[in-house]
């Protein structure tokens, strides 16, 4: 079991990475990664972002074939929440975005990777319990259970395991790793997002993972007229992911010097 509790997403995520390819670690179980956030825009380090993006650009452009699936952070986040589609200046901003991604989700479907849904999709349009039924958009429910005066927090959640869909036999299935989120009021007027995930790759994932839960628990904050405060993610299993750890040296040690020698730098 590994905690990392930091206030930059960047420093967190590199410090994860770190313990995950440390000499004698394979995986983490459990590994928990709290954010605590104070400063808008979310506080990031622009250079340890940068490395690991260039890292994966520079294992797909190898021509490796189990590099091809790699995503870019900008990517991974946005496969929980469609930042570029969102407009919080907007009136009706919640109603725009969810209009804006059902648009857009039969050319998204047609990519490999969202052959079996994606986060945002099913956090916005869950299967309905029969074919008569509409698909549940879980975030709008959520506002409107707690804006109605419901604040039993346990009516603050939202899944995305489906066992009907998800309980297949197959050795690899690749999605759902994030199994539910959860929001908890704290404080007099903050919000905290919780992620769940069965298992989850630190340098296919992590990173872009974080972002986008935060940016999700901005959005959530935004419509239930509070402030995103707290981002944890909980991985049952945290494991390095395709890379292995002589292939990842480069980054580790560039790592090492951005986090101990500017730790305290947010851009």
């Amino acid at each position: 079991m590994k905690t990392i509790e930091e206030t930059n997403i960047s420093i967190a995520w590199a410090k994860a990475l770190l313990a995950v390819i440390a000499r004698g670690v394979n995986e983490i179980s459990p590994l928990i990664v709290s954010i605590a956030i104070s400063d808008d825009p979310l506080p990031e380090h622009s250079d340890i972002r940068a490395a690991l993006d260039s890292c994966i650009d520079g294992f797909k452009s190898s021509g490796v074939e189990r590099f091809t699936k790699l995503q870019t952070v900008h990517t991974v986040a946005n496969t929980i929440f469609p930042y570029s589609l969102w407009n919080p200046n907007a009136d009706n901003d919640a109603e725009l975005l969810y209009e804006r991604f059902e648009q857009l989700w039969p050319r998204l479907k047609k990519c490999t990777q969202n052959r079996r849904g994606s986060y945002f999709r099913r956090l916005t349009s869950y299967r309905p319990k029969s074919s008569e039924d509409k698909p549940i958009n879980q975030l709008k429910h959520i506002v409107a259970t707690y804006s109605c005066g419901n604040h039993r927090r346990s009516a603050l959640q939202a899944s995305v395991f489906d066992p009907a869909l998800d309980h297949i036999n197959s050795r690899q299935l690749g999605f759902p790793c994030l199994h539910q989120v959860s929001f908890a009021p704290v404080s007099e007027d903050g919000l905290a997002v919780t992620g769940f995930y069965a298992t989850q790759y630190i340098v296919d994932r992590a990173y872009g993972n974080y972002l986008g839960l935060c940016r999700l628990g901005e959005f959530m904050a935004k419509q239930l007229d509070m402030k995103l405060v707290k981002m944890t993610c909980i991985a049952s299993i945290a494991q390095r992911g395709t890379p292995n750890k002589s292939e990842l040296g480069e980054l580790a040690v560039k790592l090492a010097e951005l986090v101990s020698v500017g730790g305290e730098s947010s851009e």
